[in-house]
C-alpha cells in the first residue's frame, strides 16, 4: 500500500511538472511573438533563435509526463484515472516537428540574407570614409600648395625635429622616457632608433607630415577594418545559422517521432488509414 501511494505521488509530481513545461513554453512562445512583425527579418531570426533555445523545454516536460502516466499504471490499476491529456500532447508535439522543421531552411535564408545586407552596409560605411577622406586630402594639399602652406608646414617639421633633438641629447630625459610605463613599445623603440641613427629622425617626420602618406596609412586601416567587420559578420551568420539550423532540425526529428510514434500507438493514425481504406 505504502508502495503504491509513493508511486502515485511521484507520477502525480511528474505529470504536473511536465504540464507545466509544455505551458510555460507556449507562454513564452506567445510572449516572443509580441509584438507581431512577419515581414521584419530580424524580428523572424530572433524569434527563431528563442524558439530553438527554449525548444527543449516542452520535450522535457512531454517526457515526464508520459513517464507519470507510466508509473501510474504500476501504482493503482483500479483507480479512476483523471482526464487524459496525452493526446492533444501527442498533437502539439506533431505540430511542433512541423513548426522546428520549417525553421530550419526558413532561418538559414534569413541569417543569409541579413549577413548580406550587414556585408553591404559595411562595405558602404568603408567607401564614404575612403571618399572623406580623399576630400580632407585634396583640401589639405590645396592648402599647403602655395607659399604660405610650404612655410608653415617647414616650420612644423622643423618644431617637432627640435623637440625630438632636445629629448635625444638629454640623457636623463632619454633615459626617463624609455624607462616610463606610460609610453607605447612602440615609441620607445622610435626613440631608440632615432638615437642610434639621426637621419631616421628627419625620414620620419617628412613621412608623418606628408599627406599622401598619411592618407595612404589611413585608407590601408579603413580598408583593414572593413574586412575585419566583414568576416566577422559572416563568421556570425555561419555560426547562428549552423547552431539554430542543426538545434531546429533536431528538435523536430524528436518532437516527429515522439507525436507520430505516440498517435499511432494510440490508434489515432490507423483509424484515419482505415477510413480512408474504407473509402
Amino acid at each position: 500500500m505504502t508502495n503504491r501511494f509513493a508511486s502515485g505521488n511521484a507520477a502525480l509530481t511528474l505529470k504536473v511538472a511536465g504540464i507545466i513545461l509544455i505551458l510555460s513554453f507556449l507562454l513564452d512562445f506567445l510572449i516572443l511573438m509580441l509584438p507581431f512583425q512577419p515581414t521584419d527579418r530580424s524580428w523572424q531570426i530572433n524569434l527563431a533563435t528563442a524558439l530553438v533555445d527554449r525548444g527543449i523545454v516542452p520535450l522535457v516536460g512531454i517526457g515526464m509526463l508520459f513517464v507519470g502516466y507510466w508509473m501510474d499504471g504500476f501504482a493503482d490499476g483500479d483507480r479512476p484515472q483523471p482526464v487524459n491529456v496525452r493526446f492533444p500532447v501527442l498533437i502539439l508535439s506533431s505540430i511542433l516537428g512541423l513548426i522546428f522543421l520549417l525553421i530550419f531552411p526558413l532561418h538559414l535564408n534569413n541569417v543569409r540574407q541579413a549577413s548580406a545586407q550587414t556585408v553591404n552596409q559595411i562595405a558602404q560605411d568603408a567607401q564614404q570614409a575612403e571618399n572623406q577622406l580623399q576630400g580632407q586630402l585634396s583640401q589639405l594639399q590645396a592648402q599647403i600648395n602655395n607659399e604660405q602652406g610650404q612655410a608653415q608646414l617647414e616650420q612644423l617639421r622643423n618644431q617637432a625635429r627640435n623637440q625630438f633633438n632636445e629629448l635625444l641629447k638629454d640623457e636623463q630625459s632619454y633615459q626617463q622616457a624609455l624607462n616610463n610605463p606610460q609610453i607605447p613599445a612602440a615609441q620607445k623603440e622610435l626613440l631608440k632608433k632615432f638615437k642610434a641613427n639621426p637621419q631616421e629622425l628627419d625620414t620620419f617626420i617628412a613621412q608623418q607630415t606628408d599627406p599622401q602618406a598619411l592618407a595612404t596609412q589611413r585608407l590601408t586601416q579603413i580598408r583593414q577594418r572593413r574586412e575585419e567587420a566583414q568576416k566577422q559578420a559572416r563568421d556570425n551568420a555561419w555560426r547562428s545559422g549552423l547552431r539554430i539550423g542543426i538545434s531546429s532540425l533536431l528538435l523536430s526529428i524528436g518532437y516527429m517521432i515522439i507525436g507520430w510514434t505516440g498517435l499511432r500507438s494510440m490508434g489515432a493514425l490507423q483509424g484515419s488509414k482505415r477510413k480512408v481504406a474504407a473509402r
